[in-house]
């Protein structure tokens, strides 16, 4: 992985790490800085981030049919409402407004940091100081990976807050997975998952088929290709094809965490359980501004090999619909009452 990805990726796991931190921590978007954040915008800094942010969407959107709504609302914010705007986050709250009322993409938002970014490394050399604090980052929060025990009537439970990468993230899944493997059926607990890695999905499928099976494809503007998701080997034992599979969701559930839902739920391998999900279904790509400024740019879609489609903009909608709350009672009661088959 090049430096540029990493500092793209610790920027925009914010939603990952917000989920998976201790309560009452806070995130930035970079480490503190000594330099004085910056506290207000002039006229010119707006003109330059809304230009840049037109231009990377130009660029690199998943959806090019719809660039010319979105530049034509922006430059329409810049001549008015923005213009009596000096917070930067405020600036930043009224253009998502915009984004989100033209392109209807939740990844599609500019992001600001009171901390000045880093400056652009050459993507063609790895910076090891940035790979530790990435890995460190991962580590210090178990991979996103938060509980895995067994409940009363030998229902496993797992709770996985993230789907971090999993070149680092595999083994503490797979220790987690050998652990519940004998379990009657298995809770996954999605309800504070934010989203993460798409190979990190497959790789938590691959537990639950015994067979080879296709779940996911992303098609990717950049290349004009598309990459098929498939399960694939992974270390230890599987879950058995007739252990039952719940996964507990919340409308906070999100990206990666819906593709893992809308997967197995499609796959016929999992009851659904909870609220309807948050509905962010394209990859998201961190474009630099400046030292405190990034745009999130959609730059691939998630496409079912079932469906042909995804859950951009709906969500997941559950097979049993209760409040968040009360999704992990209601899995124990479904499971209780079906046994797995011998």
């Amino acid at each position: 992985m090049n430096c540029r990805a990493l500092t793209i990726r610790l920027s925009l796991l914010l939603a990952v790490a917000a989920a998976v931190a201790p309560a009452g921590a806070t995130q930035s978007a970079a480490p503190a800085s000594a330099s004085a954040p910056a506290s207000s915008i002039d006229a010119a800094t707006r003109k330059r981030v809304i230009d840049t942010a037109i231009a990377r969407i130009t660029k690199e959107y998943v959806f090019p049919d719809k660039v010319p709504a979105i530049a034509k609302a922006l430059r329409a914010g810049l001549a008015g409402k923005y213009r009596a705007i000096s917070d930067p986050q405020a600036f930043t709250d009224a253009v998502n407004a915009d984004l989100e009322a033209v392109a209807n993409d939740r990844h599609l938002h500019l992001l600001w940091s009171a901390d000045p970014q880093p400056p652009p490394r050459d993507p063609d050399k790895v910076d090891p100081a940035m790979r530790r604090k990435f890995e460190e980052f991962m580590a210090q929060r178990n991979y996103a990976i938060r509980e895995a025990k067994v409940l009363d009537g030998n229902l496993g439970y797992l709770k996985i807050n993230g789907f971090l990468p999993a070149e680092q993230a595999g083994p503490t899944l797979a220790a987690a997975m050998a652990f519940l493997q004998n379990s009657d059926a298995l809770i996954i607990d999605l309800r504070d998952n934010g989203g993460g890695s798409p190979k990190m999905v497959t790789y938590m499928c691959s537990y639950l088929f015994s067979q080879r099976t296709h779940v996911n494809d992303l098609w990717t503007r950049r290349t004009n290709s598309t990459e098929e998701f498939w399960t694939h080997d992974v270390p230890g034992k599987r879950l058995a094809d007739n252990r039952p599979v719940y996964v507990l969701t919340s409308k906070r559930t999100f990206s990666g965490g819906e593709e893992f839902t809308y997967d197995l739920k499609n796959l016929k391998r999992a009851t659904i359980v909870g609220e309807t999900t948050g509905g962010g279904a394209h990859p998201v790509s961190g474009q630099r501004i400046d030292e405190h400024f990034i745009i999130g740019v959609p730059f691939a879609r998630a496409i079912s090999p079932i469906t042909k489609t995804n859950w951009e903009g709906t969500g997941v909608e559950p097979d049993v619909k209760v409040p968040a709350a009360q999704a992990l009672t209601t899995a124990q009661k479904l499971a209780a009452e079906k046994k797995p088959t011998t």
